[in-house]
């Protein structure tokens, strides 16, 4: 899995945008929808319980890379976590 991000977030802000964030899945990580779909069902739950951890003013692509659909909810979990604290998009946990 791979994160691209980038902040909208002004200092003194006055105005503070949503967080944005997207996920990018091909037909490399599996060739069936339906694992595709589960895919992006557990990486959008995942993202939600993280959210309220996020600084607002983020627009985040999230790159799910061929081998996910051996992955389980808490490999997806701690992956993105990880990642996110790298990004520094959430501070901690």
């Amino acid at each position: 899995m791979r994160l691209a991000a980038a902040s909208d977030a002004q200092a003194g802000g006055t105005l503070l945008k949503p967080t944005q964030i997207g996920i990018s899945i091909s037909q490399r990580v599996s060739k069936q929808a339906v694992v595709r779909n589960r895919i992006k069902r557990q990486l959008r739950a995942i993202l939600r319980q993280l959210l309220p951890y996020m600084a607002p003013g983020w627009r985040l692509i999230v790159v799910v890379k061929p081998g996910a659909a051996q992955c389980g909810y808490e490999q997806f979990l701690q992956e993105l976590k990880q990642l996110l604290i790298n990004a520094e998009v959430i501070n901690g946990y």
